[in-house]
């Protein structure tokens, strides 16, 4: 019986969702809880859906139920294109009702559904129809990723401020992994002034984990 759901998201591409991800998933694991995956589109993929293989490898090793599934079974759509889904989807073949589906199905699997979404909040699905829309209709807990590079703080704030205005029940870390030795100087010191718990993917996420 589903426990709750997490939705991970993140201020853009490769800030590290999938990577913050796998540790959920040992953390979580670690915790006693059984965890699922579910990346519901993946652009970029020729051969393999990457992100979702890796997801769903790692799922496999803690999870019996998910050891049967293949990369299909917790994708909705791929596309060879890495580009938005509403651009890669050059046949406009999104149907939001399979997303949904999917989720529910993968969620009786699992105490909690880790939901990996692509790109950003603003991410366009459809014309009409973005990332954070779809986090809003699957009203689940969310965890946003933000960079460590300089600039992080606007892209920190923007992504919290479209969250905030959606009603979406959020949390957020930061993976450290980009301007390391400037970060402690360059943009630490407004995170540590302004949100005193903040988390990092390394070390801080830990207390993310129990809280949640």
């Amino acid at each position: 019986m589903q426990v709750q759901s997490l939705f991970i998201t993140a201020t853009g591409t490769n800030v590290g969702k999938t990577y913050t991800t796998l540790k959920l998933i040992k953390a979580l694991t670690e915790q006693g809880f059984s965890v699922g995956v579910f990346k519901p589109i993946e652009t970029g993929v020729t051969d393999i859906a990457l992100d979702a293989s890796i997801l769903l490898e790692t799922c496999q090793k803690v999870n019996e139920n998910f050891q049967g599934l293949t990369t299909d079974d917790i994708t909705a759509y791929t596309f060879p294109l890495p580009a938005a889904p509403f651009c890669a989807d050059t046949k406009q073949e999104i149907k939001l009702e399979k997303i949904f589906e999917k989720y529910k199905a993968l969620s009786k699997l699992c105490d909690i559904l880790l939901v990996e979404g692509a790109g950003g909040l603003m991410v366009p699905i459809t014309k009409d129809y973005m990332m954070i829309d779809l986090i809003k209709e699957l009203n689940i807990k969310t965890l946003l990723v933000t960079p460590s590079r300089l600039g992080c703080i606007n892209d920190t704030l923007l992504s919290q401020e479209a969250l905030t205005a959606h009603q979406i029940d959020f949390d957020w870390c930061v993976n450290l992994y980009e301007d390391i030795e400037s970060f402690d100087e360059v943009t630490k010191p407004y995170y540590d002034a302004v949100f005193p718990e903040w988390w990092s993917v390394e070390g801080g996420l830990e207390k993310f984990i129990s809280s949640y």
